[in-house]
């Protein structure tokens, strides 16, 4: 049996596709498809540059730059987004896939499916935060739609509120949907998958912080 992949049938007819996956012997279109998801996060992250998204430190500083030196940071930072967001991409598809392959024995193919709903997901919630910062001027880290609000509220500390950031409703879906696929090829508790699958986002919401934190510290080496 072959499996087409077609992602938005996971989104919308989850229970008929998981099925079908679970019982293939080929999977087609899974490279095809990495391709353009790895492009989609590029086109967005370029799109958040060029709207000057996370440039704050560079815009304050502007004043005390010659022209050349300001357009040559913002080049840089341009350059940086584009490298951003294919490691990004990769490592969402690719990374969890293989841990859970280690862990589970699934197919390697089958677990990048999952994946790159996934990254779907992440890359729908990074679109969110367009309006959220252009309209009501909330970077990702404080979005309602994060447990990082509420963490500003509570403390200042900028690592605290970016790994607090990280949990979002968006991850808490993804979560739901790991376990679920996850336990359809598992012989096994859900619990026992959905301990495994928290600690697993645990890591990344850690990483996430540092990523974001290093991301400012770079960028007042550069410019500061």
């Amino acid at each position: 049996m072959t499996y087409r992949v077609h992602l938005y049938r996971l989104l919308f007819s989850m229970e008929d596709d998981l099925f079908r996956i679970k019982k293939a012997e080929r999977v087609q279109q899974l490279w095809k498809v990495s391709v353009v998801l790895v492009l989609a996060a590029i086109a967005i992250y370029l799109w958040m540059a060029f709207l000057g998204l996370g440039t704050e430190r560079i815009s304050g500083i502007a004043v005390t730059l010659s022209d050349t030196a300001y357009e040559t940071g913002k080049l840089w930072f341009v350059l940086g987004r584009v490298l951003y967001a294919i490691l990004f991409a990769a490592f969402i598809l690719f990374f969890p896939s293989l841990l859970f392959y280690l862990l589970t024995g699934i197919p390697y193919q089958k677990l990048i499916i999952m994946q790159q709903v996934v990254l779907v997901v992440m890359l729908m919630e990074r679109l969110l935060w367009i309006p959220l910062v252009i309209f009501a001027g909330l970077n990702w880290q404080v979005s309602p739609l994060s447990l990082g609000i509420i963490a500003s509220y509570i403390t200042e500390m900028p690592w605290v509120i970016y790994f607090f950031g990280a949990i979002t409703l968006f991850q808490l879906w993804i979560i739901w949907f790991q376990v679920k696929y996850l336990a359809a090829f598992l012989e096994m508790k859900k619990i026992v998958i959905a301990i495994n699958v928290i600690l697993l986002h645990l890591i990344g919401w850690c990483l996430t912080a540092l990523t974001a934190f290093g991301d400012i510290y770079i960028l007042s080496r550069w410019f500061g």
